[in-house]
């Protein structure tokens, strides 16, 4: 790991303050003044700020069950982000993998694993994505067809992946998606002519959204359900 990436994390600042303190030489790397941020150090090294041992923090995943009305972001803005739910969890570090629409409820997941965060929403994954959606008019089988072959959506010339969808009744279906375009489901429904009126994650590759997870509710992932994202 680079040595402000290292002294950012366990300080909870920005990378940015971080090089400031390294090339003011305030941390020392075995004992020694380090000035260079881009220093790569490994587990057997010791960093030191204001005498004390820095440490990175120890990795935490969570399973939201997110309620309408929270944007799935950390940055400051009008609506209020879905980390509030996480009452009494420190939040520094913490991130989205992958994000949902304000409006859109169900499974979300977050962590301060970057690289476990990276394998469920780099879209080279393709990672399986399914959703149950409440629709303003009938389905119909042509429009099941169309949207399980792929279809053109307005701001691209590259058609959709094939999907899945299974009809839950005239007006609900349940889509899996392996790739994750701005407000997706939406825009291919709305491309054949539908309406999405409600719109809830189930689950991301094999992780179910815990159906006893109250709405606005999170829980800890066991070791079982965060090494379905390994490798």
């Amino acid at each position: 790991m680079r040595l402000d990436n290292l002294v950012s994390k366990a300080l909870s600042i920005s990378r940015n303050d971080a090089r400031k303190l390294i090339v003011k030489s305030k941390v020392l790397v075995n004992q020694k003044i380090e000035r260079l941020k881009n220093r790569q150090v490994d587990i057997d090294d010791q960093v030191f700020f204001a005498s004390q041992r820095l440490t990175l923090p120890a990795n935490k995943y969570f399973m939201l069950n997110k309620p309408p009305g929270y944007i799935c972001s950390t940055v400051d803005e009008s609506i209020p982000s879905a980390i509030n739910l996480l009452e009494d969890q420190p939040r520094s570090g913490l991130h989205f993998a992958g994000r949902l629409d304000a409006d859109t409820t169900g499974l979300v997941l977050i962590s301060n694993d970057g690289q476990w965060t990276h394998r469920i929403s780099a879209p080279s994954r393709k990672q399986a994505k399914t959703y149950i959606v409440e629709l303003a008019e009938v389905i119909s089988p042509e429009q099941v067809l169309q949207l399980e072959n792929g279809l053109i959506l307005n701001d691209s010339e590259k058609k959709t992946l094939p999907c899945s969808v299974e009809v839950i009744n005239d007006h609900a279906v349940k889509i899996t998606l392996f790739e994750g375009r701005y407000h997706q489901v939406k825009r291919m429904f709305a491309a054949v002519g539908n309406h999405v009126k409600r719109l809830h994650r189930e689950s991301i590759g094999e992780l179910i959204l815990d159906a006893d997870l109250p709405i606005g509710g999170w829980r800890n992932l066991t070791e079982q359900e965060v090494s379905l994202f390994d490798g």
